[in-house]
């Protein structure tokens, strides 16, 4: 399929990045790229021991997204100023796929539970924007311990206002799937129900 080759182009990209940083001897590149490449495998992963199935384009969105973070730490982040926008709206888009997907597979498995269209498009607006505050402090957080421990910071942070800006295109990348997107996620729904409950007893609401 075409999807699993641009995975596959994207997985050499990213081992190609991670050789880079071998060669540099650049801590920074070489724990995220290799990092980032384990997490393109993860799909298959699921899909082999949990029986989820994410789909050709959600695991292509997966390694891309992965591929464009490692990218920047060659030096693209401090080189083009918009393209860490561009990785957390991609990133944000990715969350809120997921994380609608999954709210609308548990709200079709229970039975006592129903979560209204528009309230579930809220609900994954706000988790996506606090997913992205987690990510955030854990950047501070990990800034703070590797300064305390004199090495190299693995992530960048480039102040307050830079944070701030990481928040908005967290929630435009939420946005964008909660007004464009629901409506392609049926079949990733689908899949996570599927996976997630199979060979249990529950009813599903269709």
């Amino acid at each position: 399929m075409v999807e699993n080759g641009v995975v596959r182009v994207l997985q050499a990209g990213i081992a190609a990045m991670l050789f880079v940083g071998l060669v540099r001897i650049d801590p920074r590149l070489v724990v995220n790229a290799a990092l980032a490449l384990i997490g393109t495998v993860l799909p298959a992963i699921l899909a082999r021991d949990a029986r989820v199935h994410l789909g050709a384009g959600v695991t292509t969105m997966i390694a891309a997204a992965l591929f464009f973070h490692t990218l920047g730490m060659v030096g693209v982040y401090e080189h083009i100023a918009w393209w860490d926008h561009l990785t957390h709206v991609f990133s944000a888009a990715l969350v809120a796929s997921l994380g609608y997907a999954l709210t609308r597979a548990v709200d079709r498995h229970l039975e006592a539970l129903y979560l209204p269209p528009r309230f579930t498009v809220a609900f994954v607006v706000l988790a996506t924007l606090a997913v992205g505050v987690l990510w955030e402090v854990l950047e501070f957080l990990g800034r703070a311990v590797t300064v305390a421990l004199g090495t190299e910071p693995l992530l960048v942070q480039y102040g307050l206002e830079d944070t701030m800006l990481d928040l908005v295109f967290d929630v435009v990348g939420a946005v964008l799937i909660g007004v464009f997107g629901v409506g392609r996620l049926s079949r990733l729904t689908a899949a996570l129900e599927a996976g997630l409950w199979s060979g249990t007893d529950g009813e599903n609401r269709p």
